[in-house]
């Protein structure tokens, strides 16, 4: 008796596929497809890079120019000295690093604890929790103004200060979710057989636990670095000083005066670091996201 073997249901059917016509308006459509959103997403960041290189005529002119007819490399370095570059992209680390350390550590504890430590009400502090992602973060710039310039209960002004920028980045929900999600992938026959060796769950979290969730630790990582390095109003304010801000804020704040091919080649500078990042870590990214999605 031979063997059923379902089909798989697309939009187009094998059978029109196969045609010659069918072939020819599939890779078509796709074709276009691609060089569209291709287009969409590498078009201005071709333009922001070849500007760098054009003299302000090129860059002024209208319908702008689709390469530099007389490129001047010149612009970078002088965007690099000219607007203090190399500070702008150390207090950007600094600011990235610092909030993936405390969101890692705190993050990871509300997971952990959350997903094997079973709380009293914790399905209710993780409604909590994702209920704030709903809530447009322009909304609550306000109330975190307010909350860094008199931290409760120590009364201190944190304007001016890192911690200003550290202290709304750490309880994420949003990684909170994805750390407690791969968390519970974990079988609990491995906390079991912890608990029988005599491990707390300190001992746990550290010996079971982190070793199997780096992938999901990478991905949490990159989005804790990636949304410190591209923020831009909150860093504005809080961080008023010049020699403090991060390099989104202190490209506009030095850029009074400077050419706009100097600018445009000091924008392009600040992108590098995040494009490599995705460009490095795209595959952790994907897998990270997918990983404990099954359980066992």
């Amino acid at each position: 008796m031979a063997e059923f073997t379902p089909q798989t249901r697309t939009l187009i059917s094998s059978a029109a596929l196969s045609r010659p016509r069918g072939k020819v308006v599939y890779w078509t459509v796709l074709s276009v497809v691609l060089v569209v959103f291709t287009l969409v997403f590498i078009g201005p960041l071709y333009w922001m890079a070849t500007s760098g290189f054009k003299n302000v005529h090129e860059v002024l002119h209208n319908p702008p120019t689709l390469y530099p007819h007389h490129p001047q490399a010149s612009n970078y370095k002088t965007a690099w000295t000219q607007l203090q570059l190399a500070r702008l992209l150390w207090n950007t680390v600094y600011y990235a690093f610092g909030a993936l350390f405390f969101q890692l550590v705190l993050d990871v504890a509300a997971a952990y604890a959350l997903s094997k430590l079973r709380p009293v009400l914790g399905n209710v502090v993780l409604g909590a929790m994702l209920a704030t992602l709903m809530i447009p973060a322009t909304v609550l710039v306000v109330p975190q103004y307010m909350t860094v310039l008199d931290l409760p209960i120590l009364h201190l002004n944190l304007i001016n200060h890192p911690w200003a920028i550290w202290l709304p980045t750490v309880a994420n929900g949003f990684n909170i979710f994805l750390l407690k999600r791969f968390f519970d992938s974990i079988p609990q026959d491995l906390m079991a057989a912890a608990a029988i060796d005599g491990a707390g769950p300190i001992r746990t979290l550290v010996s079971v636990v982190l070793p199997m969730s780096r992938p999901i630790l990478g991905v949490v990582s990159i989005f804790a670095v990636v949304n410190v390095w591209k923020d831009f109003l909150w860093p504005m304010l809080v961080e008023p000083d010049p020699k403090k801000q991060p390099i989104n804020i202190g490209i506009q704040s030095l850029s009074q005066g400077v050419p706009e091919n100097v600018l445009i080649a000091a924008l392009a500078i600040s992108a590098v670091p995040t494009l490599l990042i995705f460009l490095l870590f795209q595959r952790n990214i994907m897998s990270g996201l997918t990983a404990g999605s099954l359980k066992g």
